[in-house]
């Protein structure tokens, strides 16, 4: 194997970035030791370890840390390259890499996924979860081509489109008679124990900067990034979480939970698109653009006709 192989150093990215060789051949569809075997031939031709093998997985050696952005801007070339030879006969091809929130994106990218799947065979479509803070660190670095995200801003900026808007819900457990009612007052949120995101956190500021305009302090009990935890601890009972529809109605169908549209005032944020902070998308990045903002518009329009 030469040091120039695209796709042995394809294969060292998604080790690098799955930190597990047997989670590489799944998502290959090989075995183990195939996936141990290309990665070795690997290190020979370049003169170097590029991984120590753990047991738990693998992590970069210092040469292997050293490499990685170098490798990972090569591919980008060598990809946008090949991009660029095929959108000569107008066909969308290539990775694009898509950042979601938990919470924002489904069924959205869900439906994004099949559809993708159907019209564009050439486009493969990686999709990686995370909260707010980490997806915009994959903006900014370049991880990730577009991310799906919250934003509290009445209008869109640096090039962001808007999807969606969304009430905030206190979520409680189901039995709990302070969400009895279909809305509950955000000044019923005082002295009321949450749970809610670890900081930084964009969403908890906006929160916080609506309660200090009222005069309260709000009581987080409990921080935790991970949704199914949070609405776990809700559904137990003795805390309350503030979340979206979609976040609502995924936990709705496992757990005794219950919601109340938070008003006065009504706090509402916009599911946004976003894309990566420099370079330009590829035909493929820009093909995926379109279809997420058809695909919400679609859902928009038919929630309005129900």
């Amino acid at each position: 194997m030469d040091t120039m192989n695209y796709a042995g150093w394809k294969l060292f990215l998604d080790a690098l970035e799955l930190g597990s060789l047997s989670k590489v051949a799944l998502a290959y569809g090989t075995s183990q030791p195939h996936v141990s075997r290309r990665l070795s031939e690997l290190e020979r031709a370049c003169g170097g370890r590029l991984f120590q093998r753990t047991g738990r997985g693998v992590v970069p050696t210092t040469f292997g840390e050293r490499v990685a952005p170098k490798v990972r801007a090569w591919l980008a070339s060598t990809e946008a390259l090949a991009d660029d030879i095929h959108a000569t006969a107008g066909k969308p091809i290539g990775r694009v890499r898509l950042g979601i929130l938990p919470s924002a994106a489904h069924p959205l990218v869900s439906t994004l996924c099949r559809r993708v799947q159907a019209r564009y065979p050439l486009v493969q479509l990686s999709v990686r979860e995370g909260q707010g803070a980490q997806l915009e660190t994959w903006l900014d670095d370049g991880s990730v081509d577009l991310a799906i995200l919250f934003r509290h801003s009445e209008t869109p900026r640096g090039g962001d489109v808007y999807l969606l808007e969304t009430p905030t819900y206190l979520v409680s457990a189901e039995a709990d008679p302070l969400t009895a009612k279909a809305s509950v007052p955000f000044a019923k949120l005082r002295d009321l124990p949450l749970v809610q995101f670890c900081r930084p956190n964009s969403w908890r500021d906006r929160l916080d900067q609506i309660a200090r305009a009222r005069g309260m302090t709000l009581n987080v009990a409990l921080e935790a990034d991970s949704l199914a935890l949070q609405t776990r601890m809700v559904a137990g009972g003795g805390v309350y979480a503030l979340l979206g529809a979609y976040a609502v109605s995924a936990a709705a169908k496992e757990l005794r939970i219950r919601a109340a549209r938070v008003v006065e005032p009504t706090i509402k944020r916009h599911v946004a698109l976003a894309m990566a902070r420099h370079g330009e998308l590829t035909l493929a990045g820009r093909t995926v653009m379109l279809e997420v903002q058809e695909i919400a518009k679609a859902g928009a329009a038919a929630k309005a006709a129900a």
